[in-house]
């Protein structure tokens, strides 16, 4: 599979993408990757490669992380969402689906208030910060639990990549996290919504996961059974499929009405 990466700088924050090519014949959407807090491309690796299957897929490492040089002012999620948005302006792509893992799904709806004329749809998965774990120590404390369910792989990606992070980027991160009204924003999209979780997973609750895909205008929540936060590298077979039936021209482009489906729960796979 050919990877092609570059960088690009816009408002002063540095980016890397790292794409792979549309198959011949595809329709399907462009599909972009964010990470999390403290996190790279790494651990969208396997859901990178699941998706490339079937259309162009764009894993983005954000300025900050994955070795990526720090900026020398705070960045707000507000900042970096745009920011994000016009990296995506960048594609050359009409309209794509923007995929964020844990924090990454609040950039990603940012990017997507910010210029949804560039954006499909956004899937949120294991997206934070559930209101039972809205404090750093309550965050840790989540993360604790969850390290139980990972597998060693995923445990030693998402290690490595915190060292890289550094504590004090990570730190100032956390907080725009924690201060982040996810559900308020979700409210104010106009593009479809749609909310993936493990059905395991101790960060981002069934309960908490419901009330975003309630505050959407247009949503759905789909489950993968059995498997934790970091879902898209456990399952990704599963969370793709998930991402491409609900994302491939089964919604309008823009949400015009309030429409909430039923929890529909996706079969595990490897």
């Amino acid at each position: 599979m050919v990877v092609r990466t570059r960088l690009v700088l816009t408002s002063g924050l540095m980016f890397r993408l790292r794409e792979t090519p549309r198959p011949a014949g595809s329709v399907v959407p462009t599909m972009v990757l964010v990470h999390g807090i403290g996190m790279s491309h790494r651990y969208l690796s396997r859901l990178h490669d699941a998706l490339a299957e079937h259309t162009r897929v764009v894993s983005v490492d954000l300025p900050g992380f994955g070795g990526l040089p720090k900026p020398s002012v705070d960045v707000g999620v507000e900042r970096m969402g745009s920011a994000l948005a016009e990296v995506i302006g960048t594609l050359g792509d009409d309209r794509v689906v923007l995929v964020g893992h844990s924090m990454g799904a609040q950039w990603t709806v940012e990017a997507a208030l910010h210029r949804p004329e560039y954006v499909r749809a956004v899937v949120a998965i294991g997206p934070v910060v559930d209101e039972r774990w809205r404090t750093i120590p309550a965050q840790a404390r989540a993360l604790a639990i969850d390290t139980v369910g990972e597998t060693p792989a995923i445990n030693t990606i998402v290690f490595t990549d915190y060292l890289r992070c550094g504590v004090r980027w990570y730190l100032r991160q956390a907080r725009h996290m924690i201060g982040y009204r996810l559900q308020e924003r979700v409210a104010e999209l106009t593009v479809p919504l749609l909310v993936i979780r493990g059905g395991a997973d101790p960060i981002a609750g069934r309960a908490w996961c419901r009330r975003l895909r309630d505050s959407a205008r247009v949503s759905r929540l789909v489950e993968i059974p059995g498997h934790h936060h970091v879902a898209q590298q456990s399952a990704p077979r599963a969370v793709a499929s998930a991402i491409l039936a609900h994302t491939a021209g089964a919604w309008p482009h823009a949400a015009t009405s309030r429409s909430m489906d039923e929890k529909r729960s996706a079969p595990s796979a490897p």
